[in-house]
């Protein structure tokens, strides 16, 4: 049925397997990307609902988002598949379509479900359409180089990477993005090759040079549209961030996206993403004093947190120390968690994270504990909590001991007076230090005074 242009795209496109892990994809991606992830994490029981979730996205991210929910939750593997089906129609990637329909069959023959049929019509015209559209480009293009005209150029290799984007041929859009690079001239261009260049490694999973192309697009001179394209460019960071586990510095990057970001970007991430994002990594990375000033205080942040009313909730309880609730509150977002193209591998992590920053913000004020009260606080029970306690002491994440017998725990009384010591001791260091930064700089002046006195 497929012509040597359709199995050329196959051949072409990159292979993404239908979770959170990347196989044979562009040469040069990253070893750190996303397939070092571990295993995948199968959700029986979703309380997603899948149109109102894939409506929040366009492009390849609502496909991919889509796929992977049809590869990680069996209940709803047929209305992804199916979905992502219709997604694909909108664009002229006929081999994923191909590849998307037989995982379709597969499953509906397991569930002895008759199979669905191939848009045969759809496949015939859309290959011949890509074909068509691939030669004029390319002779345009062409033509454009003979005449040595800038801007046609950089035209012509932007329409050249939309097309193959469309396509599925990544590694081929990447290069034709990448060639616009020696025709730009004005910082639009620079911003523009920025954020498809971006999009594009985001895709693949090759995260370093995403944040190349974020330090190129921020010292554009004069960027236009300044607010809207430096929250993208925060949100790539923060993806990149959140991909290697450095929850604090991708709490960071969520947090200061500005709420201009609105639905300009859904074929990368949603409004809802960086509530989302922002939220959980700031609980598990953020102490007190910065959750008060770089969430609760943030009105831009508030603005996310508005399209997510239990996330609010979840740094609300939190923050007023209702640790039940909000665990809780964290256990139901767990299934919904797992599904998600980004957040999935970083679950436990984030959810161990938060509980331990709870344990520890509980047990701060007080001399004695009692672990009766404070399991009833957790929704737990004293055996539970005493070895969870007792890897807080090991790690020294807390300075206290357990009487397993009277069911307390007892915090250590510092030594005040050390304290104080060691404390002057180093700002003695610190002080010494600066004063001899402030002699070696006069000396030099000194010394360039007296060269220039000599050359007189």
């Amino acid at each position: 049925m497929h012509d040597n242009f359709a199995q050329s795209l196959w051949a072409q496109a990159p292979t993404r397997r239908l979770g959170n892990e990347l196989t044979e994809e562009v040469a040069t991606c990253s070893e750190n990307s996303k397939k070092k992830k571990t295993s995948k994490i199968i959700v029986e029981n979703p309380s997603l609902d899948l149109e109102a979730y894939a409506a929040n996205y366009t492009g390849h991210t609502k496909i991919e988002r889509l796929l992977f929910i049809a590869d990680r939750c069996p209940p709803l593997a047929v209305d992804a598949y199916s979905a992502a089906l219709q997604e694909l129609q909108s664009t002229a990637d006929v081999s994923k379509y191909v590849k998307v329909h037989k995982k379709l069959n597969e499953v509906l023959s397991a569930n002895g479900k008759p199979s669905a049929s191939l848009n045969e019509p759809w496949i015939d015209r859309m290959t011949k359409e890509a074909r068509l559209k691939t030669e004029k480009l390319e002779k345009e293009l062409k033509d454009y180089k003979n005449n040595m005209i800038k801007e046609s150029i950089r035209m012509g290799y932007n329409d050249l990477g939309d097309h193959l984007y469309s396509c599925g041929d990544l590694i081929g859009a990447q290069r034709a993005y990448a060639r616009t690079r020696d025709y730009n001239t004005t910082a639009k261009h620079i911003v523009d090759m920025c954020l498809n260049m971006i999009k594009v490694n985001i895709e693949t999973g090759n995260l370093a040079h995403v944040s190349n192309h974020v330090v190129k697009a921020e010292n554009a001179p004069e960027m236009p549209d300044k607010a809207e394209v430096m929250a993208k460019l925060k949100c790539a960071m923060g993806l990149v961030h959140l991909d290697s586990g450095r929850y604090k510095q991708a709490a960071r990057s969520f947090l200061v996206t500005g709420f201009e970001l609105g639905t300009s970007w859904t074929d990368v991430i949603s409004p809802n993403d960086v509530a989302n994002y922002g939220a959980l990594c700031a609980l598990a990375s953020l102490d007190r004093s910065e959750l008060r000033s770089m969430v609760f205080e943030n009105a831009s942040f508030k603005q996310f947190l508005e399209l997510e009313p239990q996330t609010r909730e979840l740094l609300n309880y939190f923050y007023n120390s209702k640790y039940a609730q909000c665990l809780e509150i964290l256990s139901r977002m767990k299934s919904d968690l797992y599904l998600d193209l980004w957040l999935n591998t970083h679950v436990e992590i984030l959810y161990q994270s938060i509980r331990r920053k709870a344990l520890v913000q509980y047990i701060t004020p007080f001399i004695s504990v009692d672990l009766t009260k404070m399991a009833q606080a957790f929704s737990t029970t004293v055996a539970e909590l005493e070895p969870e306690l007792a890897r807080l002491i090991t790690e020294k994440e807390i300075q206290a001991r357990i009487d397993s017998h009277n069911k307390t725990l007892k915090a250590k009384s510092s030594n005040q007076r050390s304290a104080i010591f060691e404390r002057s001791l180093t700002m003695g260091r610190e002080y010494e230090a600066e004063a001899k930064q402030i002699l070696l700089r006069m000396k030099l002046s000194l010394t360039d005074m007296e060269g220039m006195i000599r050359c007189r």
